[in-house]
């Protein structure tokens, strides 16, 4: 095949600018191509959407307990789990998905949704995806460097330290952001924060938010606290004239903040930074929190789309709930936010334990269906409920 038939079917063709596509050409050699069309080739789907996907739960309750809260992860997370392809993989789509299986707390369910993921880092390796310089190949590492702090065995880091040594050589591209699309700040900050905390080394914390301001300095406005999903959209509006900013893709850079502040030392000089804009984006996000406690795939369109997209209202979820647990958020203000969010969320759930209404991949608000169901939107949904559970009673 040749690279340029390559690169526009790649999974996430649809979300690559035309930049970034010349800038890829640039960075795959004529050695590292054949590489990774044979790895990419074998990326599984990751979700469908269904004529009709049955009847949804009707046994499930919203309520904070550590009960209601275990059963309502668990019938999503083994609905997953039966779902993992035979071949394992290091796509982003699945290593979100990894993130939540290792949210899920051993109370839950014992240790099997780890253990699972145990046996998917020895298949794999323990090796990122093909890409050098791609945030969405290096995804997978958080998921690796969890069991490494769990574990200390040296063949789960090694193979990722290289990969971000070698990155972290690779002198920046003034003309293309390392991480241009926003949230490529949930893919690989978290690595270099979960690094750092594995080896004590503080030089990829400084990478991380050197890298993390580029991104920000070009995507994030500071009037609406939101991202943009890449330059291409920063000129771009919904039907009532607001920006687009999309849901899904603000909800992984909070997402993002979270997994790195739960790594850095209490005292990191770059605590109050993360801190600062977490709580910023925390109060737009609440501000437009929908009346059935989720969030529109375009956050300011209005009553442009008919439907709520789950993969971002849960990691928003997420953050709002790791906000008001480490006292970063106002118990007050924002903890009748995560109930409600919860509770939409929950609306969401079949009986067989399918989560719907969530949007395919894309780069922007798209259509989808109340029986779509996606892989990384569940790693989302567990991610949510897991920091739900952590102060339940």
């Amino acid at each position: 095949m040749q690279t340029g038939k390559f690169l526009l079917q790649m999974g996430r063709a649809v979300r690559l600018p035309a930049l970034a596509i010349a800038g890829l050409f640039t960075v795959l050699s004529p050695l590292t191509v054949p590489c990774a069309q044979a790895q990419r080739a074998k990326v599984a789907s990751p979700g469908d959407t269904l004529p009709t996907a049955g009847p949804l739960a009707q046994n499930l309750s919203a309520k904070f307990t550590k009960r209601d809260l275990a059963k309502a992860m668990k019938i999503v997370a083994d609905w997953q789990l039966q779902r993992l392809p035979p071949v394992p993989q290091t796509d982003w789509t699945w290593a979100a998905l990894y993130t939540g299986f290792m949210g899920v707390p051993d109370q839950v369910a014992g240790d099997k949704y780890k253990q699972a993921m145990m046996h998917l880092g020895d298949q794999l390796n323990w090796t990122p995806g093909p890409r050098v310089l791609h945030a969405d190949d290096q995804a997978v590492g958080q998921t690796y460097l969890e069991l490494y702090l769990l574990h200390k065995d040296k063949k789960m880091l090694d193979p990722m330290r290289a990969r971000l040594d070698e990155q972290m050589a690779t002198p920046d591209d003034p003309n293309k952001p390392l991480w241009w699309w926003c949230d490529a700040l949930f893919m690989a900050p978290p690595v270099y924060a979960d690094m750092a905390k594995a080896t004590g080394d503080k030089k990829y914390l400084d990478y991380m938010d050197h890298e993390w301001t580029i991104t920000t300095n070009l995507l994030y406005d500071h009037n609406k606290h939101l991202y943009s999903r890449d330059a291409t959209y920063l000129d771009k509006h919904e039907k009532n004239g607001e920006k687009i900013f999309w849901s899904r893709g603000n909800g992984w850079v909070m997402g993002g903040i979270v997994r790195v502040l739960k790594q850095l030392p209490k005292d990191s000089p770059l605590r109050p930074k993360y801190e600062a804009l977490l709580k910023e984006m925390a109060a737009e996000t609440l501000a437009i929190q929908g009346k059935d406690g989720l969030w529109q795939p375009g956050m300011l369109g209005g009553d442009a789309y008919p439907l709520p997209e789950v993969s971002g209202s849960a990691f928003i979820t997420y953050a709002l709930a790791y906000g008001v647990n480490e006292k970063i958020l106002d118990r007050k203000t924002y903890e009748p936010a995560v109930h409600k969010a919860w509770a939409g969320l929950l609306t969401h759930v079949y009986a067989d334990g399918r989560l719907g209404c969530i949007q395919p991949v894309g780069a922007a608000p798209g259509a989808f269906s109340e029986t779509s169901s996606y892989n990384y939107g569940v790693g989302a949904y567990l991610l949510a409920g897991s920091e739900i559970y952590r102060t339940a009673k």
